[in-house]
């Protein structure tokens, strides 16, 4: 049997849609169960799903009152029955063979997880929308994120979106961390990297994901990204919960920062953070010149998409540098 948790909170928009793309799996439906950890939701997400279980009995709405995925995983996971676990995101649709396709990879590498690559597009196509899921899936945009620009062969990586699991993997490397609001699923993948274990990502099928539509909700959501890269390895005390791309925007805006900074008690230093941002916009300019003659998009809202994902990427992890002496390293 296969039980698929989702972890959710006020996805009206988005539940239906994900909810009819489990159902039409090709995947045999007496061994297949799926659970919707709710959140405690207060739009009208809980009042669609109860609708779908009338004519889904292998359906089943799991309370969350601690509200983060983490707690819904682990909560998922204590209630499922099946022998294998699979997560999936409410903010994505799903190919018909793509639980069967999981699966069957699972077994034939041997996998610890096993993930698929994470296309990404919009609900709505305007130019700023169009604009924010091309630099989304662009290498500039996401660093050498595999399971984001794409594969043609099984790559064994680091982490993968989602994920399939032996449900005894989690007797072997642990339960999800309840003290990560971010980055979970990367810290799970990366302890079972140094438990010896194995992730793949295969080409076989996808996921797709719809990302957020406007700067501002773009903002918010890689400022909470880049926050939690700092708190993650802050209450794991490991360096290598994350990778090298995770902490690049914010390398980045200390360029900036700390010579203009310093730049009061010698004036030339100025010059260097004038030279880094320089660099910065001429590369930026340069891919969004390609992009907009490739793919026809907005070279305005393109250079406006990489400055808003990486400026709010790096304040969030210097948020994140500057709370630590003000928490307390949670157990």
């Amino acid at each position: 049997m296969l039980s698929v948790i989702c972890p959710i909170y006020n996805e009206e928009k988005y539940i239906a849609a994900c909810i009819e793309s489990i159902m039409a799996q090709d995947y045999p439906k007496d061994d297949l169960e799926v659970l919707l950890v709710d959140g405690m939701s207060s739009d009208r997400t809980r009042e669609i799903i109860r609708d779908h279980m009338s004519r889904y009995p292998n359906l089943r709405l799991l309370d969350n009152p601690e509200h983060t995925a983490p707690w819904a995983m682990n909560r998922g996971i204590a209630e499922a029955r099946g022998e294998i676990i699979m997560r999936l995101d409410a903010h994505a649709s799903y190919p018909t063979n793509y639980f069967s396709t999981l699966v069957r990879r699972l077994h034939e590498l041997g996998a610890d997880n096993v993930g698929a690559v994470c296309q990404t597009d919009v609900l709505h196509k305007t130019p700023k929308a169009l604009a924010i899921r091309e630099v989304l899936s662009n290498k500039f945009g996401v660093g050498n994120a595999l399971f984001r620009t794409g594969i043609k062969e099984v790559q064994e990586v680091d982490t993968v979106p989602f994920g399939c699991w032996k449900r005894e993997v989690f007797d072997k490397y642990g339960m999800y961390d309840t003290r990560l609001t971010r980055n979970q699923d990367i810290e799970l993948n990366k302890r079972i990297i140094r438990g010896g274990g194995h992730i793949y990502l295969i080409p076989d099928t996808y996921c797709t994901y719809y990302a957020r539509e406007t700067f501002d909700k773009l903002f918010r959501n890689n400022y909470s990204n880049g926050k939690w890269n700092i708190l993650t390895v802050y209450y794991t005390q490991e360096m290598n919960a994350l990778s090298l791309r995770h902490f690049i925007p914010l390398l980045f805006l200390l360029s900036l920062l700390l010579p203009l900074i310093a730049g009061l008690f010698w004036h030339p230093l100025w010059l260097v953070g004038a030279a880094s941002l320089l660099a910065y916009l001429t590369l930026i300019s340069i891919v969004s010149i390609r992009l907009s003659r490739t793919k026809g998009l907005s070279f305005i809202r393109l250079v406006e998409s990489f400055f808003v994902l990486h400026l709010s990427y790096g304040l969030g992890s210097l948020a994140g540098l500057c709370s630590l002496p003000f928490i307390k390293r949670k157990k």
